[in-house]
């Protein structure tokens, strides 16, 4: 055989293989950043016009999607939902006593709540700061200088933890629009 040929031998071969190591990768891509609960995500995204994508963020970072899971601030379920939240929920959603535990329970509260952040900062990345760090602090830190230039995004995030969050959630959000692609009704931002 000629070099030519080899060297087109080669190529395919090449090309063959990082096509599969490409399969591989985003197989093992969607193991680890998998779509649980996809019924109530997707009603209840679309109810709340939430992205798809941000919700199973949000619970992968929140609780890798543990419905059982309770933080050490007493948060609880998949979304990681306070008591205060709850109590805010059940009233202006009118849903009597329920079970903050059950999975579809949780996510509609979560995603209501995402909802509610959107409608006060209009922002993804004030909404994910406020999902973790409270809404109260976010307004304290957009009125501030030292962590909002401008009073509409912040430059500075004063705690470690939701300047963290805040990281976490975004790379898991990228990740999951690359997988799953775009949530084009339902996109936010």
């Amino acid at each position: 055989m000629n070099k030519k040929r080899y060297i087109t031998i080669f190529i395919i071969f090449m090309l063959l293989v990082l096509g599969v190591i490409s399969i591989r990768q985003k197989l093992v891509l969607k193991l680890l950043h998998p779509r649980l609960y996809e019924e109530y995500v997707e009603t209840y995204s679309k109810e709340f016009s939430i992205d798809e994508n941000l919700v199973y963020s949000i619970m992968k970072v929140e609780s890798k999607f543990n419905k059982n899971a309770i933080s050490n601030k007493k948060a609880k379920g998949l979304m990681q939902i306070s008591d205060i939240t709850q109590k805010w929920a059940q009233d202006e959603l009118k849903l009597g006593k329920v079970d903050i535990f059950d999975p579809e329970t949780n996510i509609k509260i979560g995603c209501w709540y995402l909802s509610k952040l959107y409608k006060e900062f209009n922002d993804l990345d004030l909404v994910i700061a406020a999902y973790n760090g409270g809404s109260g602090n976010v307004n304290k830190w957009l009125n501030d200088e030292a962590y909002s230039k401008d009073g509409n995004k912040l430059h500075k995030i004063p705690f470690n933890e939701t300047k963290n969050y805040l990281g976490k959630v975004k790379e898991n959000y990228i990740i999951y629009k690359s997988l799953y692609g775009e949530e084009e009704a339902n996109e936010k931002n």
